[in-house]
């Protein structure tokens, strides 16, 4: 058993076992706000980090929570929220770096291994289970009320207003026209997220506030 497969013994080998499929879609289409400090931790550690470590270090910054009153669940949904965010890094940053996702072994590589294609497909099954949130939890208003209460808490860390911008400034600021899809927002807003994270090279802060400010607005909710 490989160390990314050891997180969770009972996870489904197939992510298709789990859930009606019509809902299967739009389980996978939800941000975790947990990608954008897990970059800036990642992009300033030149050592590997273990699962729980990247919970702890997150937890002690105050944004990570309880999130459930049974401690076995609670341990489940914690490191269910790390590997989604960790495996949606993965797919904004490939194919210009590499997010190697194990669980004992999770480290930023700037030049992708030879082989990296070959890992995405080895994974491919655990990566889908931990993209579909109803693996998370059954109930969509739960995941809604949890991603929520973190998009709350980041806003905080990095000094976000939600207020700050008026819709047709939040279009401005995320280079869109009026009209535009969801869909089109949130291609926009990750893509422009990732431009101007701080931590990436090129990266501005004032623009990354601004933009997940704008998303905050924009976003279906």
């Amino acid at each position: 058993m490989s160390p990314s497969h050891s997180i969770l013994a009972n996870a489904p080998e197939n992510a298709s076992q789990t859930g009606a499929a019509g809902e299967h879609e739009l389980c996978q289409h939800q941000d975790n706000p947990l990608i954008w400090p897990l970059l800036t931790l990642l992009k300033q550690s030149v050592r590997g980090w273990k699962v729980h470590h990247l919970a702890t270090e997150l937890q002690q910054r105050n944004l990570m929570r309880q999130l459930d009153d049974n401690p076995d669940k609670d341990l489940f949904k914690r490191n269910f929220l790390l590997m989604n965010a960790l495996y949606q890094l993965q797919q904004l940053l490939w194919p210009q770096q590499w997010l190697q996702v194990q669980a004992m072994d999770i480290r930023l590589y700037r030049v992708p291994p030879a082989d990296g294609q070959l890992q995405l497909q080895r994974d491919q099954a655990l990566r889908q289970y931990y993209l579909d949130w109803q693996n998370y939890d059954t109930c969509a208003n739960v995941v809604k009320q949890m991603l929520a209460s973190f998009w709350q808490s980041y806003q905080a860390y990095i000094g976000v207003k939600p207020q700050g911008l008026a819709y047709r400034q939040a279009l401005q600021a995320m280079e869109l026209e009026p009209g535009c899809s969801a869909s089109d927002i949130r291609r926009r807003w990750r893509k422009l997220a990732l431009r101007w994270h701080p931590d990436r090279q090129g990266g501005d802060a004032e623009k990354f506030r601004e933009v997940c400010e704008a998303w905050q607005i924009l976003r279906e909710p």
